[in-house]
């Protein structure tokens, strides 16, 4: 499928993922946030994934995937968003 302007197509995704697996390798953070259930899926073909913590960890580092925050994302309203964040930053800061 060719890419068309402003969007992202599979192989994108997929690129994009490989290119985070080396940074995660390089960098060794405790934890990964990736915004986007759909990005998440596509790019570590996670079809099942859902928003929360991953049971997938990549390296040594636990993996949460949070809802886009774009105004383009309406599934999500920002009460639903500060909760979820919060719980990551409660994950983070007691890890």
């Amino acid at each position: 499928m060719p890419r068309r302007r402003g969007r992202l197509n599979q192989e994108d995704f997929i690129k994009g993922g490989r290119s985070l697996r080396a940074k995660v390798r390089r960098y060794r953070p405790r934890i990964v946030a990736v915004l986007g259930v759909g990005a998440y899926r596509e790019a570590f073909a996670q079809p099942k994934a859902v928003i929360g913590e991953q049971p997938e960890r990549i390296g040594e580092a636990r993996v949460w995937v949070l809802p886009n925050p774009s105004g383009l994302n309406a599934n999500y309203q920002l009460p639903d968003l500060v909760k979820l964040f919060e719980e990551l930053r409660q994950t983070a800061d007691t890890s």
